[in-house]
């Protein structure tokens, strides 16, 4: 039997999780926190709702270009067909910070995290500047189908897109891979 200083222990319990349970507690502390400081009056004012403008008028532009002849007032995009004003909920700003709270609460180098946060935030919007475009077109042209677009396809998609883009991101660029051993 080898000495006890030489008897190497393996965790036991929820040790054998502790990196995983970090995770979690970081990710559902980072998540609530985040979702509570947007709720307040003074930020939504001052910061979300001067996003979800800027959202607003990017569409507008978006949509001015592909010849929709569209009138701005602050987050209201309206043309002769259809008009959608652009709200908490449509900005995707839950699914940043779900996205923020998963890359944030990660185990990984802090340049990959923001390297990841910045390209995965401008992903994002990229993604719901095409959903905020296509409810406009749907609603404009297709109008039955514009409430199922709206709560049912186009959330998941962001939301899932957000999911997926972290899945990626730690697998591909949170840690880099190890070193084969010889």
């Amino acid at each position: 039997m080898p000495p006890a200083a030489q008897v190497s222990k393996q965790p036991t319990g929820w040790t054998v999780y502790r990196q995983e349970i970090t995770f979690l507690v970081l990710f559902v502390v980072i998540l609530g926190g985040s979702f509570t400081l947007i709720s307040l009056n003074q930020v939504n004012e001052s910061i979300i709702e001067p996003f979800t403008a800027q959202i607003a008028k990017a569409s507008g532009f978006a949509l001015n270009l592909i010849g929709q002849d569209i009138q701005m007032q602050g987050t209201i995009i309206r043309s002769s067909r259809f008009a959608v004003n652009i709200r908490n909920g449509c900005n995707g700003v839950e699914t940043m910070i779900i996205f923020l709270a998963a890359v944030l609460a990660f185990p990984s180098p802090w340049r990959a995290r923001i390297i990841g946060l910045v390209f995965g935030c401008l992903a994002i919007q990229l993604v719901n500047l095409v959903r905020v475009v296509a409810l406009f077109l749907t609603g404009a042209y297709f109008p039955a189908l514009f409430d199922s677009s709206h709560t049912v396809i186009w959330q998941t998609i962001v939301i899932l897109f957000g999911v997926l883009l972290w899945i990626y991101w730690a697998n591909r660029f949170a840690n880099p891979p190890l070193a084969a051993a010889d």
